[in-house]
């Protein structure tokens, strides 16, 4: 290197120094304190619905623009599959989980339902998302990563809010009715999923019901150092509310299962004080599949048939619930020789070996703990008096074993290899071509009818 390249090399390095020092990412909390009595939204799950014997759970992985339209696409064909009752196996969707680019789709949906369908690749998949924010390589940008992010809390919330959900807020989402929502984000302090809902916003003593939509969306997809974390603040003991039994149980019980201890410490932190504010990123970074929630309803729950009503256990018959995977696959021509990866390169496929490595084992998780709850809900069911049953409304001819939970994955591997293979190679933006996004839209639809678990679970009906 020349005696001049040396010299600017260490003008523009010291620039960079200079300028990270000086700047400076705040990002206002934008959640406020619970109102006098409570946020009046604790979870109730008897109002989604669930009259018929069919319960239909969807968990959209994260993956940008990517994702949000491979979600769309199972949604849509989802809507074309007659249900046994009048209508769709849409009607059937009893649960969303959203995470990043999955959680635009979940949000979307769950507030304006099949009229989000009709015009959610318009007002979205076919927009710039990215156009008010900062993405250029610079050196001002640089400082801003190395001060804690490009991009603070404002940019992308308020793109969301303008071109999608219009002020709208989890108040909203939830009076909506079914299905219920999960937008994840992850606590990078305390390594641990935060949902956006209730339970959680009740351990801070903050009114969920409050809180903008948009903002719970960007927090889901704030990639790090693309974003500086989005800020939580905790109200502790300006309200009335008591940590719920299983969290003291999860969190001083040495064989509690370490998804549920850890969340349970977490929630403990967020109460007693000790954590004045809580900062997230991007919900893929703890897991990517968005099974956190519904995990954790499970494993929390002190009955058999928790988090389900009495009523809905002895009615069901029959559980579906797919992960859309929207995941790239591997990428990089440094396996080729000796040198590389290079620093981004590196810094690339570590993120992308962690992410992988934590949705296989949650998914392996859940898949098993939903295989262990098939099994309590048939013992329950069959432990259950005469009067019992009636009450529950068992009716004529049912069978307390006849109950079966369908546990699979929708994903681009399932195509073709040539077409998965193209479909991975979509990059993670929010951003992206118009016949991109249509080509993975298609891919959701077609990754749907040919899914071995969803084809099943059909027959099974």
């Amino acid at each position: 290197m020349s005696v001049r390249a040396r010299l600017l090399s260490l003008v523009v390095a010291t620039s960079v120094l200079v300028l990270a020092g000086c700047a400076s990412i705040r990002n206002d909390p934008v959640n406020v304190p619970t109102a006098e009595g409570g946020n009046g939204l604790p979870i109730d799950f008897e109002t989604g619905g669930a009259e018929d014997s069919t319960v239909i759970g969807l968990s959209f992985s994260g993956g940008g623009m990517r994702a949000a339209a491979f979600s769309y696409g199972v949604l849509t064909e989802m809507e074309q599959v007659p249900s046994r009752r009048a209508g769709s196996m849409l009607d059937n969707v009893e649960f969303i989980s959203g995470v990043s680019g999955g959680s635009v789709t979940a949000a979307y949906f769950g507030l304006r339902k099949r009229a989000g369908l009709a015009e959610f690749r318009e007002r979205f998949l076919l927009r710039n998302a990215e156009e008010g924010l900062q993405t250029s390589l610079s050196v001002p940008n640089l400082a801003r990563a190395l001060a804690g992010g490009i991009n603070d809390s404002t940019g992308l919330p308020r793109w969301l809010d303008a071109n999608l959900f219009h002020g709208a807020t989890f108040g909203q989402l939830i009076s909506s009715g079914r299905p219920w929502v999960w937008i994840n984000a992850s606590d990078i302090y305390n390594r641990t999923p935060f949902t956006f809902e209730p339970a959680v916003f009740k351990a801070i003593c903050s009114d969920v019901s409050a809180y903008p939509l948009a903002d719970a969306v960007a927090a889901s997809a704030a990639v790090p150092v693309a974003f500086a974390p989005v800020v939580i603040k905790t109200f502790p003991k300006q309200c009335n509310n008591s940590l719920p039994a299983w969290v003291l149980r999860a969190r001083d019980n040495p064989a509690a299962p370490p998804m549920l201890k850890s969340f349970a410490r977490a929630l403990t932190r967020y109460h007693d004080g000790s954590m004045p504010y809580i900062k997230l990123l991007d919900g893929g970074l703890v897991d990517n599949f968005g099974l956190s929630g519904f995990s954790i309803a499970r494993l929390s729950a002190d009955t058999p048939y928790g988090p389900l009503t009495p009523k809905q256990a002895v009615r069901l018959r029959r559980v579906l619930f797919l992960v859309v995977d929207a995941k790239t696959g591997a990428a990089g021509d440094w396996i080729n020789t000796v040198e590389g990866p290079s620093g981004v390169e590196l810094v690339k496929a570590a993120a992308d070996t962690a992410i992988d490595a934590s949705v296989n084992t949650s998914f392996t998780a859940f898949d098993r703990i939903m295989s262990d709850w098939q099994a309590t809900l048939a013992q329950w069911r069959c432990g259950l008096s005469a009067a019992e049953r009636a009450r529950y409304g068992a009716g004529p001819g049912w069978n307390c074993r006849d109950i079966k939970f369908f546990v699979g994955r929708v994903g681009f591997d399932q195509l073709d290899p040539g077409r998965a293979a193209e479909l991975e190679a979509i990059p993670t933006r929010f951003q992206l071509p118009v016949e991109q996004i249509d080509a993975v839209v298609a891919a959701g639809r077609d990754a749907l009818r040919v899914n071995s678990t969803f084809r099943a679970f059909r027959a099974s009906q």
